[in-house]
């Protein structure tokens, strides 16, 4: 190959490479940059495809810089596919089992299969995302019984939000956002915890400032219980390559699907997680917790999986 046949495949991996780099940079930097860095950054693990085209391409067109720069940013995307955060086990006696379920029903279009998934996983505890009044007066209506204690922001569309409780709720302030964020402390046999919904802005274009700022919000709920089981559960809007999430584990939660071996299981979009996509949706506890088992399910009707996990409340020596 002559050398004007390969200046189109250096110029082809340039330009790969260019852009894989600047969301490499941003995440090694721990920043999440500016639109379009932090959407990118969602599917950090799926830029190996580009990275590794980028390579070919200047292996193809023999320019030799281009292969160091594609091997290093190769190098780089393979360190950040290690999960973060905390592996650590409470050395205190098992108190009491928890399972928890959090499912996005995308403007309830998802609830009644979620009916069929909470009457065959029996969760204590759930946290529903985008539950307008349609999906609260169906599981409310569905689970009377079962779930006997509730707490809700009632609003239409994406902004309404529902936790239901086996356990007896007391009302907590819950965390400001423009979507529903409510919050509880339940009697988990007579020890408190901490229950709190996550659901803030998605990072859209002229949105990324709100989506830090509610992030921030949910760190600072986080950082304010220090000694106290917590639960942080939701639909956050964020992945483990976005510095704002690893901000809030970084307060000493622990990512429940990490704790099992699935950080890199994708919960959004569903229409193509089993090919590509982002784990956006968490189950997030406090030292005093241990995770025994997370699964993410399909509930037909949105495009969230759903987020099952087992836990134990452990006391503290």
């Amino acid at each position: 190959m002559n050398q004007r046949g390969r200046r189109p495949g250096a110029w082809c991996a340039g330009l790969l490479l260019a852009g894989v780099s600047v969301v490499v940079g941003c995440r090694a930097a721990g920043t999440d940059g500016i639109t379009p860095v932090p959407q990118f950054l969602a599917f950090l693990p799926w830029l190996l495809a580009p990275a590794g085209f980028a390579l070919l391409c200047a292996l193809l067109a023999r320019w030799w810089p281009g292969v160091v720069w594609a091997v290093a940013v190769l190098g780089l995307l393979a360190w950040y596919l290690d999960p973060y955060g905390g592996t650590g086990e409470p050395d205190g006696p098992p108190l009491a089992a928890l399972r928890v379920l959090t499912s996005n029903v995308e403007f309830g279009r998802g609830t009644p299969a979620l009916v069929r998934v909470v009457r065959d996983r029996h969760p204590d505890v759930v946290f529903v995302e985008e539950c307008e009044p349609g999906c609260r007066a169906l599981l409310e209506r569905e689970f009377a019984d079962a779930y006997p204690y509730r707490r809700a922001v009632a609003a239409d569309g994406s902004k309404g939000s529902l936790i239901l409780s086996r356990f007896p709720l007391t009302p907590a302030a819950g965390v400001a956002g423009t979507m529903g964020m409510p919050g509880a402390v339940a009697d988990v046999r007579g020890h408190p915890v901490r229950l709190q919904l996550a659901h803030p802005m998605p990072p859209l274009p002229g949105q990324v400032g709100l989506w830090h700022r509610e992030l921030g919000r949910l760190r600072a709920f986080a950082a304010a219980g220090p000694g106290i089981p917590t639960v942080l559960a939701g639909d956050f809007n964020a992945s483990q390559d976005h510095a704002a999430f690893r901000r809030i584990l970084d307060t000493g939660l622990s990512d429940a699907a990490r704790l099992t071996g699935h950080d890199r299981t994708p919960s959004w979009p569903s229409r193509t997680a089993s090919v590509i996509g982002a784990q956006i949706d968490h189950v997030l506890v406090s030292p005093d917790f241990s995770v025994t088992d997370a699964r993410f399910l399909r509930v037909s009707g949105t495009d969230h999986r759903a987020l099952l996990t087992d836990l134990m409340l452990h006391g503290r020596k």
